[in-house]
């Protein structure tokens, strides 16, 4: 079930530093402060379906959110992992076309929603606002392209290995040296963000905990060997 949160005035959001929205002058931010509503939503809850039309554009105060695609045969095909800061369905909305992808809130979540219009003339009259919202339209662009690159030239092993340190890297919680992934995801979405059979995720996780790159603490994944998870990624940085 959906509620309506106090609304948290945008310049006093800590999560506006995260967002495209962090160097907006007082005036457009109250414009868009004004209009907006705050929501929290539960594990499980749909934001958005794919095909349908975006009313406004959703930024993240708190929690996670798996964007994804659902194939012909009901699998999905996870896209993005959405936390705080992150804006959902602007690309949409800025291409005047339905959402192209579903959102799907997998930690408790607070969203704020803005409507199309304040946020549309708020990109008008802000040359800069437009050129970091285009930015990272081409930053998004980018990063699809890098992983259908990947989709076809790594391994699963590879793919996952990048994936767990990724997920170590957005989410990861240090303790002795290890570094546990504080985000509880079933075998299937990991699956949904490797692109794989979940049957697959469940070996490998198995080979890779053997071989002492992670540790399993229930549905959690502690990272054990960082720069081991690196080179099975093959991914030097």
């Amino acid at each position: 079930m959906n509620t309506h949160s106090h609304n948290t005035p945008c310049e006093l959001c800590a999560s506006r530093k995260q967002s495209l929205f962090s160097d907006l002058p007082e005036t457009q931010l109250c414009s868009i402060s004004d209009h907006k509503n705050l929501i929290s939503h539960r594990k499980g809850q749909i934001l958005y379906y794919e095909g349908t039309k975006p009313l406004g554009i959703f930024c993240i105060n708190s929690g996670v959110v798996k964007i994804y695609k659902t194939a012909s045969n009901g699998k999905e095909q996870i896209i993005h992992l959405a936390q705080k800061g992150d804006f959902l369905g602007y690309a949409a909305l800025l291409g005047e076309e339905n959402y192209t992808n579903s959102a799907m809130i997998i930690e408790d979540a607070k969203i704020c929603f803005v409507p199309r219009e304040p946020f549309l003339n708020t990109l008008l009259k802000n040359t800069e606002f437009f050129k970091r919202v285009t930015k990272q339209l081409s930053h998004e662009i980018g990063v699809m392209e890098e992983k259908l690159t990947d989709a076809t030239q790594k391994s699963i092993r590879e793919r996952l290995a990048f994936v767990l340190l990724q997920l170590a890297n957005s989410y990861g919680v240090e303790g002795g040296g290890n570094q546990k992934i504080d985000l509880v995801l079933s075998r299937e979405e990991i699956a949904g963000i490797v692109g794989t059979a979940t049957e697959s995720v469940i070996r490998l996780l198995s080979e890779f905990k053997k071989d002492d790159l992670i540790d399993l603490d229930g549905k959690k994944i502690i990272v054990k060997d960082k720069r081991g998870l690196a080179r099975l990624s093959d991914f030097y940085a």
